[in-house]
């Protein structure tokens, strides 16, 4: 008897396991730790509703709100706040038991008590600024790179010493999630109730699969389609020319709409988060294996460097309100050994 294959296989069970899994973690089944992410506690907590953002000032405008409420701002409400450094790029952290320096990539010194750092695996949203804050004596640093991937072209960390504190890093996945937009000179695809989506059952799992068409509420006449590529095809993507990538996606949709005119794309987006230096990918996500325990380790403090960062959230890791919920909750855990010295971090046994 034949051995059934280990998963789908057909076009279409392959596009809607991926609709169902990819999509949403950027990695297949396989790879990912399903007690971690099912059911996604961000849809069990929010709701089912998903919102694409289309205000112009664009997903920035509420990191502006957030820092306008603690750093200082001029007249027009814009932050002018001299412990805000802008385009820094950190290249080394080192620490000790008396306090943290970084140094950045323009020869700058920068010395602090502590040290309370995004050097993450996490979500471009959320570090769409490289930016150091200091003040007297706390040091924020939103690190340039993934940490995980320590290199001469990139942060660099000083924790060898801490062998628990890097197998805990390399422990977690960072996932590639690649939003590609396409804009043609006339719209070809139905639109109307039910139509949001259009699946594309390919041989090849995650070949363009994802398509988007609801924008005409939010850009009036645009005639954008949007096509989500993750893991593997976005890592191909990315060392290929847009181009090319065009000539890909007018074969597919071609195949997709045969009865329709189908005009070539005008314009395309193509997002590089992997290839880019400044992220490397667009967030983390649970591996099969990796539970409280690891999870516990990749947040815990090295003496005074504290860690944070959306894969340093519980239950929201790969969302933006992951990353900004861990970061209140990190710097509660650095005040109170600041202020209180209530320093001890208990990392409870993988068994225990």
């Amino acid at each position: 008897m034949d051995s059934l294959p280990n998963g789908p296989s057909s076009p279409v069970d392959m596009v809607v396991d991926y609709y169902l899994y990819d999509y949403e973690y950027a990695e297949p089944p396989r790879v990912t730790s399903l007690q971690n992410a099912v059911p996604q506690r961000t849809f069990s907590d929010f709701g089912d509703d998903v919102y694409f953002v289309a205000d112009q000032r664009g997903y920035e405008s509420v990191v502006h709100y957030l820092a306008g409420q603690y750093l200082n701002t001029d007249d027009s409400g814009n932050v002018a706040d001299p412990r805000l450094q802008l385009n820094k790029v950190v290249r080394e952290i080192s620490y000790s038991s008396s306090g943290v320096t970084v140094k950045t990539e323009d020869g700058s010194v920068y010395q602090a008590d502590y040290r309370h750092g995004l050097c993450q695996l996490g979500s471009p949203a959320e570090r769409s600024y490289t930016v150091q804050a200091t003040a007297a004596c706390k040091f924020r640093v939103l690190c340039p790179a993934r940490f995980s991937r320590i290199a001469s072209d990139r942060c660099v960390l000083h924790v060898f010493d801490q062998k628990w504190k890097i197998l805990a890093i390399y422990e977690f996945d960072m996932a590639v999630y690649t939003k590609i937009f396409v804009k043609f000179p006339k719209r070809f695809w139905p639109e109307g109730k039910g139509r949001e989506f259009f699946l594309y059952a390919s041989t090849r799992r995650g070949y363009y699969g994802i398509w988007q068409v609801e924008f005409e509420k939010q850009y009036p006449d645009s005639n954008v389609l949007l096509v989500t590529v993750t893991d593997k095809e976005s890592r191909r993507i990315e060392q290929q020319s847009d181009n090319q990538t065009k000539a890909e996606i007018m074969e597919v949709l071609r195949n997709m709409f045969p009865d329709q005119d189908v005009p070539d794309a005008t314009d395309i987006l193509v997002p590089r988060w992997w290839s880019n230096r400044f992220y490397k990918g667009t967030f983390s996500n649970w591996p099969i294996g990796v539970n409280r325990y690891e999870y516990d380790q990749l947040r815990a403090p090295v003496e005074r460097v504290y860690f944070t960062g959306e894969h340093t959230s519980e239950y929201y890791n790969g969302y933006v309100h992951g990353g900004y919920l861990a970061g209140i909750d990190s710097a509660e855990i650095l005040i109170d050994c600041a202020q209180n010295q209530m320093c001890k971090y208990h990392v409870q046994g993988k068994y225990d």
